[in-house]
Order: structure tokens, then sequence, then C-alpha cells
């Protein structure tokens, strides 16, 4: 098999990461988030990590975010669109900055990480983020390389 289908299979992979995230804290579906306690029952889907899952010395900050709408709707609409767009495998310089950006946050929501000082699987999603677009991953087994001949993406290399 071929590096580059390797990075593919990891961008989906990644992807549905991100997306399922989203999925189990939209509709509650039991691992996460347990039934009942979705965001669609109105529960607040960062409350909980938010106010019971940060340490270090930032936990006042993320603490004093629980429970703001505006952080629910930034924090469920990255997780979503992230996926999405790691899964089908266009617009992934905006997912890898963006999901590289919130792998931070939480990383540095947990500081310092349980199992080593300094790295955990937040430090290794971020580097496979950056790796993915470098490598034009979204190309194979997505719909990246259509993309990236468009018009819009053409005028606007960002959005490849």
């Amino acid at each position: 098999m071929s590096w580059r289908y390797v990075l593919a299979l990891l961008r989906i992979a990644l992807g549905w990461i991100f997306l399922w995230a989203f999925l189990d804290k939209l509709f509650g579906l039991g691992f996460t988030t347990e039934s009942g306690k979705s965001w669609l029952d109105g529960t607040s889907p960062a409350t909980g990590f938010l106010k019971f899952g940060t340490q270090g010395p930032l936990t006042d900050l993320y603490q004093g975010m629980a429970g703001n709408a505006f952080v629910d709707w930034l924090y469920m609409l990255g997780l979503a669109l992230i996926g999405l767009a790691l899964m089908i495998g266009i617009g992934m310089k905006i997912a890898s900055w963006t999901g590289s950006l919130l792998m931070l946050f939480i990383w540095l929501a947990i500081l310092p990480p349980e199992h080593n000082p300094v790295i955990d699987e937040h430090i290794i999603y971020i580097l496979v983020l950056l790796l993915l677009p470098a490598a034009k991953a979204g190309q194979v087994l997505g719909l990246g390389k259509w993309w990236s001949n468009t018009r819009l993406v053409q005028k606007y290399s960002i959005l490849e």
C-alpha cells in the first residue's frame, strides 16, 4: 500500500474522531455523552470538560467559559466542520489549522498531561493535522484533487 493511501486513511480516521465527538455530543449516543444529556436535550456540550476536566495553571480561565453558549456553538461547529473537511478531503488547510488550534486549547486545559509531562495524544493530533495538507492527503480517497482545481480555490489557496 502506498504511503499516500496510508495518509488518506489516517485523514479519514482522524476526521471520524472529530465527527464522532460532534455526533455523540449532539445526540447523546451513550459513549462520552450519556443519553438524555445531549446538546439537543439542552445540555452544554463543553461544560462537563471545562468544569471538571481541566487542571493546571489555566483552570480558572477554562472553568470561566463553562456554560457559555458562544463557546458551545464554536466547539460543536468546529468538531463538525473539521471532521467533515477531513473525511471528504476538502478545506484541508483550514481544517488542519483550526483542528490544531482546538487540540492546543484542549492540551492547555489539562496541563500537565496525565501520562507524560509534555506529550499526549493532543500534540500527536496536531502533528498529524499539520502533515495532512502538506502531503495533499485529501487528494487520495477524497475530493481534494477536484476541489483544488475549482476557480474558488485557485483564487484563494487557503481553501485548499
